[in-house]
């Protein structure tokens, strides 16, 4: 229940006037660095993907058509059943399904060649029969590709999220399930890192304020929308103060190594 209702307020939130910034926009000026980190996975798993494709949590559809020249079929899900209509009018060839997850209702076994899911994991309650759904829907010697945040850069508590996870905690998690997993993580060049430190800067002037500490303190969904608010602000704030820094940030200024310890996204591969 509580991740329907986290789930269901996100949804709310993107359909009105407010834009929150869990889902960072191509057209808010201040969410570039955001929206590029987000789009370069993308561009990664689109070198790597083939055949039938299904991509868990496609939300607004950054990436499909990025992933759409790589593969034979492709079949987006998530809650969202204008935003899926939508979708399906832009892309007709293509199935996109309304619903609730886990688990992936009507959707048989040993299915896709390849699942992408990225920042979608640390929405869902129970993480572990997620990834079991991902491996059931999958065929023998299918790949799951997956993202997340590394809690270890994050600068604060984001109410969004049911969990973030350290490197090992990730991968142990899937371990559970698939038998071999590749442990990658996404990194940002100098001008990224610059970004991300006048960011920290930004954000710890706000949460100097916090002085009971409520961000860790609170539930999550008193705190969902005032996090929005002071996000919103540092993003603006940087914007403002350093428009070149924000503005110049592409998918190019994100590369993967092997270090997934020190990333800001984690990048696993895990084979069935």
């Amino acid at each position: 229940m509580e991740t329907h209702t986290l789930l269901t307020n996100w949804i709310l939130l993107k359909n009105t006037m407010y834009k929150t910034t869990e889902i960072a926009s191509s057209e808010i000026v201040s969410d570039n660095p955001v929206h590029q980190r987000l789009l370069f996975p993308y561009i990664e798993a689109a070198k790597m993907v083939s055949g039938d494709l299904l991509e868990i949590g496609c939300g607004t559809g950054r990436g499909v058509a990025v992933l759409a020249p790589s593969v034979t079929n492709y079949t987006g899900v998530d809650k969202n059943e204008p935003l899926m209509t939508k979708l399906t009018a832009e892309y007709p060839s293509f199935k996109f399904i309304d619903m609730f997850l886990p688990p992936l209702k009507g959707i048989a076994d040993n299915t896709f060649d390849y699942i992408v899911t990225f920042q979608v994991i640390e929405h869902i309650e129970d993480d572990l029969a997620f990834i079991k759904e991902a491996h059931r829907v999958l065929k023998p010697g299918g790949k799951l590709i997956l993202t997340t945040v590394n809690r270890k850069y994050s600068l604060s508590r984001n109410p969004w999220h049911v969990r973030e996870y350290l490197a090992d905690e990730l991968k142990n998690l899937i371990l559970k399930v698939f038998p071999t997993i590749q442990t990658k993580g996404i990194h940002g060049n100098p001008k990224v890192m610059a970004y991300y430190e006048e960011n920290k800067r930004s954000v710890e002037k706000i949460t100097r304020f916090d002085i009971f500490n409520l961000q860790y303190r609170l539930p999550r969904w008193m705190l969902q929308i005032p996090y929005d608010i002071a996000n919103r602000m540092s993003r603006d704030i940087i914007q403002k103060s350093d428009g070149k820094l924000v503005s110049d940030i592409t998918w190019q200024d994100y590369f993967i190594n092997d270090d997934a310890e020190n990333c800001f996204d984690f990048f696993y591969i895990a084979t069935k």
